[in-house]
């Protein structure tokens, strides 16, 4: 617990930290039956030019979707009296004729398609809350040793009403079998309730690893030396509004704005650490809420927080969390193909700054996502800045795909494939997120042959890759030449005191991408199946991830002489 940033950042450290907040604005407030604090008829997208240190004040007073920073203009939801507020300011809002169509469209509470089998109404890739909580309780149901879901709080419906509301609920994942203190994964969707595609990736990406336990070598490993939360819908009272077809990113707290679609706060605002600058507008759609953490959503992500992460950072800012920490935190959100990282409340880098941002271009490498300390401006509140500042874990916002309402095909086509293949390197980077993305990938690792007998020789062929970072233009990831290669069977790098070497096919580590191979001993090994893990070491001394492959020990044949003899004791086993 760091008091001294953990509410209001002290006066004299919010110009250096924070960006101040537009002044309030007078919207009506709507009537006792749930109408909008502004008519949807009066709403509409807009583009508005602004440099990231006015994106800052737009995001503190505005619904401000997404920052094109490529085209230096905010996307945001604006009524005709915000229009003329920002023109009065200087600002050029233009209209965004096209989202305006194809996103307004569900704030005026049509449905979205014709009929529903199963799904939110007209998309049926993505699952309701209760489709999400049912199959993943089921999992867990199927899979006891493998997965336990578990209640981390309570919604505000269900905190405070009559009304039934919802647990806040996470899926852990781990073989239970295989004891000791593992690395932790903690990946985070639907805190704000109008983003279709994060509740659905992450609970695909559950599904996935449950799926693959025992026939994918990497799942296998990863559940075996792993430990993976995940928290798929931390908003499901907002969910419930948003999956009508209405634009609710809040939660559903009706003593702010009371009565109105505009009601709730913003959870990705009431965090404790660096709480507390700008969203004091309550009919807002940043509104932070009346202090730190007073949302029992909030509550529950905190205490869980808490309760899986140790703290590994000092109390003062600038403070690094040591090289060996371990841990990372992602919050899964919608839209923008960004990856974003703290401080996500000021402009000022943490004193992990590098480290982040390497393993943040790690992620970008797989999902082709921008990957930046400042697209979308600054933002207090976060639950990435709470994770890192109170844990020194390494924390990221994944900010999903081109829409909030994201139509199926892009969803399967390359949202989900390709941040699920981002997760999996996160899990594999748990446990050391600050020093192993800086080493080599081991890529295209093969044995051949995947099935001999114990004494057989298996030949391993690899890549060992350096370069595989994203770079989509905030600036390049420094290379380095491939020194070494390594195999270890059965034990993963981090419990392998001599890892046997791997060689490089040409002859020479003098590249920072290199084949290599080796042949394997065999003799010992025992019958069944066994993970074999291959990676590599840089010029600079730094280990990257491993990636595993299967490898299976048959049982040898049992021949007629042997019988005749009675010589039974080389065999494992005897065949009837």
């Amino acid at each position: 617990m760091k008091p001294a940033v953990r509410a209001v950042v002290p006066t004299l450290l919010l110009p250096l930290l924070l960006a101040l907040a537009l002044p309030p604005r007078a919207l009506a407030h709507g009537d006792a039956h749930g109408s909008y604090a502004v008519p949807p008829e009066d709403l509409a997208v807009y583009r508005i030019r602004a440099t990231t240190e006015q994106l800052g004040e737009l995001r503190n007073g505005y619904d401000v979707w997404t920052y094109a920073w490529r085209d230096g203009e905010a996307i945001a939801l604006l009524s005709s009296a915000d229009v003329e507020e920002l023109e009065g300011r200087g600002f050029t809002p233009t209209l965004d004729v096209e989202r305006t169509e194809n996103e307004l469209k569900a704030v005026s509470g049509r449905e979205l398609g014709a009929g529903r089998g199963s799904g939110i109404p007209g998309f049926p890739c993505y699952r309701t809350v209760e489709e999400t909580y049912a199959d993943l309780a089921q999992r867990a149901l199927d899979h006891p040793t493998l997965a336990s879901w578990i209640d981390i709080g309570d919604s505000w419906e269900k905190a405070n009403t009559p009304d039934p509301g919802y647990d806040v609920r996470a899926l852990v994942l781990t073989n239970s079998a295989i004891a000791g203190d593992k690395p932790d994964l903690v990946v985070m969707a639907a805190m704000h309730a109008r983003e279709y595609t994060t509740a659905e990736l992450v609970t695909r990406f559950a599904e996935y690893l449950l799926d693959g336990y025992g026939t994918d070598p990497e799942i296998t490993w990863l559940l075996d030396q792993r430990e993976i939360h995940i928290l798929p819908q931390v908003n499901p009272d907002g969910r419930k509004r948003a999956e009508s077809g209405l634009l609710w990113r809040k939660n559903a707290d009706n003593d702010f704005c009371a009565n109105t679609y505009n009601r709730g706060v913003d959870l990705n605002r009431n965090a404790s650490f660096l709480w507390g600058s700008g969203g004091g507008f309550t009919c807002g759609e940043t509104y932070r809420g009346p202090s730190a953490g007073s949302e029992p959503e909030t509550q529950a992500v905190e205490g869980y927080l808490a309760a899986v992460f140790p703290d590994q950072r000092g109390d003062a800012l600038t403070d690094p969390a040591p090289d060996d920490a371990e841990g990372v935190f992602i919050s899964v959100h919608s839209f923008g193909e960004l990856v974003l990282f703290p401080w996500e409340a000021t402009a000022t880098q943490t004193p992990n700054h590098d480290q982040l941002q390497t393993l943040g271009r790690k992620f970008g490498f797989y999902t082709d996502y921008s990957v930046c300390l400042e697209c979308l401006g600054t933002a207090s509140g976060t639950t990435p800045d709470e994770a890192y500042g109170e844990y020194g874990v390494a924390a990221y916002t994944f900010e999903l795909g081109d829409s909030f309402f994201e139509s199926c095909t892009p969803f399967e086509s390359t949202i989900y494939p390709d941040n699920r293949d981002a997760l999996l390197y996160a899990a594999k980077a748990a446990r050391r997120p600050y020093q192993e993305p800086l080493g080599p990938e081991a890529i295209q690792v093969v044995a051949t042959p995947p099935v001999v007998e114990a004494g057989e020789p298996v030949t391993l062929t690899a890549v060992l890759d350096d370069t595989r970072f994203d770079s989509n233009g905030f600036g390049n990831e420094p290379t380095q030449t491939i020194a070494a290669a390594f195999v270890s069977v059965d034990l993963p790098p981090s419990q392998q005191p001599a890892p046997s070497p791997l060689a490089p096919v040409d002859g020479t580590f003098d590249a920072s991408s290199e084949a290599v191979s080796g042949v394997l001993d065999t003799t010992g090994l025992a019958v069944g199946r066994h993970l074999v893990y291959v990676f590599g070491e840089d010029s600079g001394g730094r280990r990257g991830v491993p990636t595993a492959v299967f490898l299976d020990i048959a049982e040898p044949p049992v021949f007629a002489d042997d019988f005749e003899t009675g010589n039974l004791s080389r065999w494992s086993s005897v065949v009837p």
